[in-house]
C-alpha cells in the first residue's frame, strides 16, 4: 500500500493544488528549454473545432509560456472552456470550506498515531503553519495546504497559473468562458475518499513536503519544452500500478471520461473551442485524447 499510494501521489496532489511529484531533480533553471512552448492538441472536423491545451495551475511570474500559436488558437475560438469557469477562490465559499474539508468535531490529531502527531507538527512548523490551524481540517485539506506553503514560499503562485492568465485574456476579448465542473464536483473527488487514503495521502505530504519545489521545477520544465512522455512519467508514473488505485482513478480517469464525453457531444454542433485543463489530463495512456480516439474522433498535435 505504501508503494502504490506514493506512486499514485503525484497525480492526486496535481489535481489539488498544480503539478507536483514524488522525484527530486534538478530546479527549473537546469531545464527550462530555451525555445519551446506547451503542447496542444486540436480535434475537428467540416465545421466543429476543439483545441486542447494543457495547463500549470500554479506558475512563478517571471515564466513565458505564451506562442503565437496557442494565442492565434485562442483567439480563433469562440468558447472558452477550463475546469472551472471562475478561478477557484473566487468559487470558493465558507460553506464548501466547511462542508468539505472541516471536521471540528473530530480534530486531525486525533486520528493520528503519537508519531505521526509529531511529524504533522514538525511539517507545519517547515511551512511556517501553527499546528492548532490544522485541527479542525480533514486529513485531504490539511494536505494541500502543508503542500503549498513551500511552493508559495519558492515563488510560485495560483494567480500566476495558466488558467488565470488565459482568464484575464478573454475576459479582455469578451470571451465566454464556461466550466466543465463546478466547484462542489471538485471538493467532492477528494472530500469522498475513504479516510484510510485521506490519511494515506497525509502522511505522504508530511514526509515529502520540503521536495516539492524541485519536483515542480521538473514538471513545469518538462510542461515548457511541450515533452508529454516525460510529463506522463513524472506525473503518473507506472500506470499499471496505478489502474486499480481509487485517487488516481477517481482524480484523473473519471474526469477524463466525463470530459472526453462532453467534448464528443461538443463535435456534434458547429463552432469552435479552446480547452485549458491541467496537463496530467493530457498525457499518458489515460489522457483524454486517447479516450476520444476510443470515440472515433482523430486527435492530432497543433
Amino acid at each position: 500500500m505504501a508503494i502504490q499510494v506514493k506512486r499514485l501521489f503525484a497525480a492526486a496532489r496535481r489535481a489539488a493544488l498544480g503539478l507536483l511529484a514524488l522525484l527530486p531533480f534538478a530546479t527549473l533553471a537546469d531545464i527550462q528549454p530555451a525555445s519551446a512552448e506547451p503542447a496542444m492538441w486540436v480535434v475537428k472536423d467540416a465545421d466543429t473545432t476543439i483545441y486542447l491545451f494543457g495547463t500549470v495551475h500554479i506558475l512563478k511570474p517571471e515564466i513565458n509560456w505564451r506562442s503565437d500559436r496557442i494565442d492565434a488558437a485562442f483567439r480563433s475560438s469562440e468558447n472558452i472552456w477550463m475546469e472551472l469557469a471562475e478561478d477557484a477562490p473566487t468559487a470558493v465559499s465558507q460553506a464548501q470550506i466547511w462542508k468539505y474539508g472541516k471536521d471540528p468535531a473530530h480534530p486531525l490529531s486525533t486520528k493520528l498515531s503519537p508519531e505521526e502527531r509529531q511529524r504533522l507538527r514538525a511539517a507545519a512548523v517547515r511551512a511556517g503553519i501553527a499546528p492548532v490551524s490544522l485541527e479542525s481540517l480533514r486529513p485531504w485539506l490539511a494536505a494541500i495546504v502543508l503542500s503549498m506553503a513551500p511552493m508559495e514560499q519558492a515563488g510560485y503562485q495560483s494567480k500566476f497559473g495558466i488558467e488565470n492568465q488565459l482568464r484575464e485574456t478573454a475576459r479582455a476579448a469578451n470571451k465566454t468562458i464556461k466550466g466543465l465542473e463546478t466547484i462542489d464536483q471538485q471538493f467532492g473527488f477528494l472530500a469522498g475518499l475513504p479516510p484510510e487514503l485521506e490519511l494515506a495521502m497525509l502522511a505522504q505530504i508530511v514526509e515529502m513536503q520540503m521536495e516539492g519545489v524541485d519536483q515542480l521545477d521538473r514538471m513545469v520544465g518538462a510542461w515548457l519544452a511541450g515533452d508529454v512522455d516525460q510529463l506522463a512519467e513524472l506525473m503518473t508514473g507506472d500506470s499499471e500500478v496505478l489502474a486499480d488505485n481509487v485517487i488516481y482513478k477517481r482524480l484523473l480517469v473519471d474526469r477524463n471520461q466525463q470530459w472526453a464525453k462532453q467534448i464528443s457531444d461538443m463535435m456534434t454542433e458547429p463552432g469552435s473551442h479552446f480547452i485549458a485543463v491541467g496537463a496530467a489530463h493530457l498525457a499518458g495512456t489515460d489522457s483524454v485524447q486517447a479516450l476520444l480516439a476510443k470515440r472515433g474522433l482523430n486527435v492530432a498535435r497543433y
